[in-house]
């Protein structure tokens, strides 16, 4: 993986941790947390993804796909602690 890889994957788990953290508590969870949950939610995402059928190309596809695979993580980690 490359330096330039790396940053774009780092960066693309910010968005999608930030994007998530306003969409289900109305705020952030920090960099590190928004970074992490972003990072959590691209794997989950890519998964739910690829089950459904679903394919995202590009910058944008990726932070769609991560958002909402970090949306559904944060659902389900809410319910666990519920």
């Amino acid at each position: 993986m490359s330096v330039t890889s790396l940053v774009s994957f780092l960066l693309v788990g910010l968005i999608a941790g930030w994007l998530a953290g306003q969409i289900m508590k109305g705020s952030g969870f920090g960099l590190l947390g928004n970074m992490a949950i972003g990072i959590v939610g691209a794997f989950v995402g890519g998964f739910v993804f690829q089950l459904i059928g679903l394919t995202s190309d590009g910058l944008l596809g990726f932070i769609i796909t991560a958002t909402v695979g970090a949306i559904i993580f944060l659902f389900i980690a809410r319910l666990i602690r519920s």
